[in-house]
C-alpha cells in the first residue's frame, strides 16, 4: 500500500512487534489484513510443509492483533520493539 512503511520489527517466541507508519487514508485493519494475507501466501509458497501443519484451514496467522498509536514516547516504543525477545532469551535458555 503506497505510503505504508514498516519502520522497526522485533520478534519474540510466538509473536512480533512492529512500528509502522500508516497514512490516515488507510484503515489500520485493512493494512494489517493485507500484511497478514500477503505474508501468509509467501510463507505457504516458501515453506511447503505448512500445508501439513494447517491442513484443516488455510490459515497461518491468528486473526487477532493489537494496535496502539504512538505519541511522545516514540523512541521508547521503537527501542522496545527492536530489542523484543532479546532480553528474556537468556532466561529461557537457562530454564531449558
Amino acid at each position: 500500500m503506497p505510503g505504508v512503511q514498516m519502520e522497526t520489527i522485533g520478534f519474540d517466541g510466538d509473536h512480533l512487534h512492529m512500528v509502522m507508519i500508516i497514512p490516515p487514508k488507510y484503515a489500520v485493519a485493512d493494512v494489517i489484513g493485507q500484511l497478514k494475507c500477503q505474508s501468509a501466501s509467501n510463507m505457504r509458497k516458501t515453506f511447503k510443509w505448512l500445508s501439513k501443519v494447517y491442513w484443516k484451514e488455510n490459515v497461518v496467522w491468528s486473526p487477532g492483533y493489537f494496535v496502539s498509536s504512538v505519541g511522545v514516547d516514540e523512541a521508547v516504543i521503537r527501542n522496545y520493539v527492536e530489542y523484543q525477545g532479546r532480553k528474556d532469551s537468556d532466561q529461557l535458555r537457562m530454564e531449558l
